[in-house]
């Protein structure tokens, strides 16, 4: 081959190599200007992904879901865990597991109330749960905004999947254009992960925590409608509380171990006089890791129907066979591992966070 034959070859290759260069960076260029001018929605239906809503697997619900069926309990053999998530629940900072992280750069300290109206525009984000940090000049990450404080950066930290599913493109794209007008407002530079990396550690941390989410709930059958505020009295006398409209009992820790509302999920001064359903729910990611936590559940919702003549059945409306209660606890410990292994332990502030 002759030295005119290779400088050919070598020449083609580098106009190749430039052609392709440029578009790569046209293809960037255009990409971010359409998230420059991407208006911030609030969550609109008609701009959702397909599948968005629907992609994460609803929680297992009931007895069945844990392999017990009414006439014969059985232990079944839970799934192994998925993903390798670190066992830290202490969450003091934004956490790299769950949550992806946009950071603004001040180009000078800043006081906080410089910045408080900005950052409003950031307490929510659609569906997603998001925390703010901010850096002072010493240094430190703090939660609270003080007015004379001053601060040389700001951390958004959103989570990346809860119940609703992993964040979208559509979401993650608001919020970028959003981070990226509040740093020209405040002269500050902003850094964020690549929509690709975002959107594949969500739907990974979606699809661990669909695997894992479980509920297990009873029901309590009156033989007729019962006025609310006599059911509310009867369970507030055995120490439950209200919670969001529902009622909860809280155990030694603070935390909420298992919850009482009505068959149909509205709150109970939602506006209806009586009442002849109940659900008493254990939301097992959500409640401290308890050896006897169905156990517990159980024996308070057989007081509760005896103090307002119900029925106590299973979430299929069939009696609990005897000794369910215990192959269902020697279950849930399995899952309890599993949570663990998974980095998401039982009742912890990360498993709050995307079991939500």
């Amino acid at each position: 081959m002759s030295e005119l034959q290779i400088s050919l070859i070598v020449l083609g290759a580098i106009v190749i190599a430039a052609i392709v260069g440029f578009n790569w960076w046209q293809d960037r260029r255009t990409r971010l200007k359409m998230q420059d001018h991407l208006p911030v929605l609030e969550d609109d239906p008609l701009l959702r992904e397909p599948g968005g809503d629907h992609a994460r697997k609803e929680p297992g619900f009931g007895l069945s879901h844990l392999g017990i069926e009414p006439a014969a309990p059985k232990t079944a053999s839970a799934a192994s865990p998925i993903g390798e998530l670190p066992q830290s629940a202490l969450i003091q900072e934004p956490d790299s597991v769950t949550e992806v992280v946009i950071e603004w750069h001040l180009s000078a300290p800043t006081q906080g109330r410089a910045l408080l109206e900005h950052l409003q525009a950031f307490r929510g984000a659609g569906r997603r749960a998001v925390r703010l940090f901010l850096q002072t000049t010493d240094g430190s990450l703090v939660t609270q905004l003080g007015e004379d404080t001053e601060y040389v950066a700001i951390q958004l930290a959103v989570l990346m999947a809860n119940r609703s599913g992993a964040i979208t493109a559509i979401e993650w794209s608001q919020l970028w254009g959003s981070a990226q007008d509040l740093a020209e407002k405040l002269d500050a530079s902003v850094e964020g992960p690549e929509q690709h990396e975002v959107l594949d550690r969500a739907a990974r941390l979606d699809s661990t925590c669909a695997t894992l989410d479980t509920q297990v709930g009873l029901t309590l059958l009156l033989p007729s409608q019962r006025p609310i505020q006599d059911v509310v009295d009867s369970a507030k006398a055995m120490c439950f509380i209200e919670q969001e409209g529902r009622l909860a009992w809280i155990g030694d820790h603070g935390l909420e171990c298992f919850t009482l509302s009505r068959a149909d999920n509205e709150a109970f001064d939602a506006g209806m006089a009586g009442i002849d359903r109940l659900t008493l729910l254990l939301d097992v990611p959500r409640s401290p890791a308890n050896p006897m936590a169905f156990g517990r559940m159980l024996e308070i919702g057989l007081e509760l129907s005896r103090r307002v003549g119900a029925e106590l059945v299973d979430d299929q409306g069939n009696p609990l066979a005897s000794g369910a209660d215990v192959a269902i606890d020697l279950q849930l410990q399995t899952l309890y591992g599993q949570l663990e292994a998974a980095g998401l332990p039982a009742g912890s502030q990360r498993a709050r966070r995307v079991f939500a």
